[in-house]
């Protein structure tokens, strides 16, 4: 039995849903499939975005042959006949190119990749390779330098998955338009959100609701929710998901690493994408953590990147990382403040031109305009020399905006700056 995600996959670019980013119309890709210019790609990004799907409509657009193959199930072997059969087509009365579809190539070693060199070089074939994996870490760089671009796929938002359920449930011809099935709306909207940003979790799931479904029964969320093998509660109420982010927050902000993986546990469980999680969990890494211990932005940012890449459910996995350590680490809101008390001043005083000294100097004329002039490089005194930064009036004031206090790495920060306005101190008697 054909699994539904595979029947619903769109033929043409019009019914394409997703990737706007690049795919939609009017863009140079657009374009280029529609005026049959494309040229050889990488579809890079996680499953049940697209990426088959578009390489099939690319192919039907461009009225040339299509050959598709998984890495994982094609050897060397059977890849140089596919490529003698594409060079025969090529050289032929035709002149046919032939689009060459790779699904999963970083599974082939280098040689199996090598292979492909020369039939991409002579435009023997449109080759489009897709790949879960970062292309620049698992696909050579020889590869990499003769195809035109390198798309990166993004999980499709929950209002494309919708829009595609919704068309699913219409469509008389290859989906259940003539069963007349009757659902609510709040159904399908948690069907989608629950898919993870992955189309054919969503479609396939669908699918085996709607063969399933009694004679007259509904599909509502206590159906998707034993279909999904999961509660729903959650997406009933949007406000639950504020409140979650905000008492995650708080727990971190408050040292609590307890209450902090509780809420992290509540989101998860609950549906949340990663990217939601992630998102609140970047901001608090410099909003509370900040300076006090400054590499936790780059420690989060790497454990949601990692989240996003690898998907749940292992991407839970770093998101505890993430959430645990900044939970456990000191805290400082001091950076954060200093930026609001200087767009405070800057929205409700007058302020100063920028020194000229500071101003840019790269320029004819700027010495005659008196720019840059008296600017001390501080490399050429060691490192640090005493000169005017602030705007005259705020200068004049004592304007200081940043206040380091004593936590973690904040402390040595706060030191190093004492000893800086020290010397300015004895510089200016």
């Amino acid at each position: 039995m054909i699994p539904l995600s595979t029947k619903m996959r769109p033929e043409r670019l019009e019914g394409f849903v997703g990737q706007k980013h690049f795919v939609d119309e009017g863009s140079l890709f657009y374009n280029s499939i529609k005026n049959k210019t494309f040229e050889s790609a990488i579809f890079f990004g996680p499953s049940g975005t697209g990426k088959t799907t578009l390489a099939r409509i690319i192919a039907g657009e461009l009225d040339g042959s299509f050959v598709e193959i998984n890495a994982s199930t094609t050897g060397i072997k059977e890849l140089k006949e596919i490529l003698k059969n594409a060079a025969d087509r090529f050289h032929g009365l035709m002149k046919e190119t032939t689009v060459l579809y790779v699904d999963e190539v970083h599974r082939w070693n280098k040689l199996q990749q090598d292979s492909l060199l020369k039939a991409i070089e002579e435009g023997i074939v449109k080759f489009i390779g897709s790949t879960t994996e970062n292309p620049y870490f698992s696909i050579n760089n020889a590869i990499l330098s003769r195809v035109r671009n390198i798309y990166e796929f993004k999980h499709l938002e929950y209002t494309d998955i919708l829009t595609i359920l919704k068309r699913t449930l219409t469509d008389s011809e290859k989906g259940f338009g003539g069963l007349g099935v009757q659902y609510d709306e709040e159904a399908l909207t948690i069907l989608a959100k629950m898919a993870g940003g992955d189309c054919r979790v969503a479609l396939d799931a669908l699918g085996f609701i709607v063969d399933n479904l009694s004679e007259g029964q509904k599909l509502d969320s206590s159906i998707v929710a034993e279909a999904m093998q999961k509660q729903t509660t959650f997406y009933d109420k949007e406000e639950d998901k504020y409140n979650l982010l905000s008492a995650l927050q708080k727990s971190v902000r408050g040292s609590d690493p307890d209450a902090a993986i509780h809420y992290l546990a509540r989101l998860i469980d609950g549906g949340a994408d990663e990217m939601m999680i992630g998102r609140r969990l970047m901001v608090m890494a410099s909003e509370d953590i900040g300076m006090a211990y400054p590499n936790a932005i780059s420690i989060v940012t790497a454990c949601v990147q990692a989240a996003r890449m690898i998907g749940f459910p292992e991407a839970q996995i770093p998101l505890a990382q993430a959430t645990i350590l900044m939970a456990s680490c000191p805290k400082s809101n001091r950076a954060n403040e200093a930026l609001n008390a200087a767009l405070s001043d800057i929205h409700s005083r007058k302020i100063d031109a920028v020194p000229a000294h500071l101003m840019d100097s790269h320029y004819g004329g700027a010495a005659r305009l008196g720019r840059g002039l008296d600017y001390k490089y501080p490399h050429a005194y060691g490192g640090y020399v005493t000169q005017q930064y602030l705007p005259d009036n705020l200068y004049k004031e004592g304007v200081r905006y940043y206040k380091p206090g004593e936590n973690g790495s904040e402390g040595a920060f706060k030191k190093y700056l004492d000893e800086l306005r020290k010397i300015d101190k004895t510089n200016d008697r």
